[in-house]
């Protein structure tokens, strides 16, 4: 684990609200730590080749490279071009959702019933954090869902359950190119991916 980075080197620390999108622009070699403050908390997680945003992460390259469904530590997340975008190199939580996507009116409607279709969801907060970067909803991608508890049933579905994040767990990742992370601290109260209570992260960024 990376638990010993100096807080007094830190270039970037920032406190995102419950609910609320966020971007930065990570540099190769930076390193990037999301923190779950009070744990049981979903963090949305996208990732754009700053060089040419056209390339981004793919969550299908990365399942089929790795030969596994979750990401942890050790995890090359690669982009629709086969190429590495970041590294996981520390993961106190043990393992996080890259298949169940992100909520949105559509997916509310259909599974909560129609009282929830206005409803604020990721899909609104990536394509807020987009639209700061010249990206549209055409841009949206399969995304990561850090600290998502999504176990796949023996049928083959996905079932979103209580997670087992605590209070201070954190995944940390290499960028090995320049790439822009955008996030969205997931809004969600109808399922138990947030113990139906959305709550604070902590974005930290060191230089290699």
């Amino acid at each position: 684990m990376s638990n010993n980075r100096e807080p007094n080197t830190v270039i970037h620390d920032e406190i995102v609200p419950a609910n609320k999108p966020w971007s930065h622009l990570i540099l190769k070699g930076q390193v990037l730590r999301i923190v779950d403050l009070e744990g049981c908390q979903a963090v949305d997680t996208l990732f754009y080749s700053m060089a040419d945003p056209v390339e981004r992460y793919s969550a299908q390259d990365t399942i089929r490279a790795q030969g596994a469904p979750y990401i942890t530590e050790g995890t090359k997340l690669l982009s629709n071009e086969g190429n590495v975008m970041l590294t996981v190199i520390g993961d106190t939580c043990g393992a996080h959702d890259t298949s169940a996507g992100a909520c949105s009116a559509e997916a509310n409607t259909v599974r909560f019933g129609h009282h929830t279709k206005y409803m604020h969801s990721c899909r609104d907060n990536f394509v807020l954090e987009l639209s700061k970067h010249g990206l549209t909803k055409r841009d949206l991608v399969s995304n990561i869902n850090f600290f998502m508890n999504v176990p796949i049933e023996p049928d083959g579905t996905l079932a979103i359950v209580d997670g087992v994040s605590k209070p201070g767990d954190y995944v940390e990742l290499r960028a090995e190119m320049d790439v822009l992370c955008v996030i969205s601290n997931c809004p969600q109260v109808n399922n138990p991916c947030n113990d139906f209570n959305p709550t604070p992260i902590r974005t930290l960024i060191w230089n290699g």
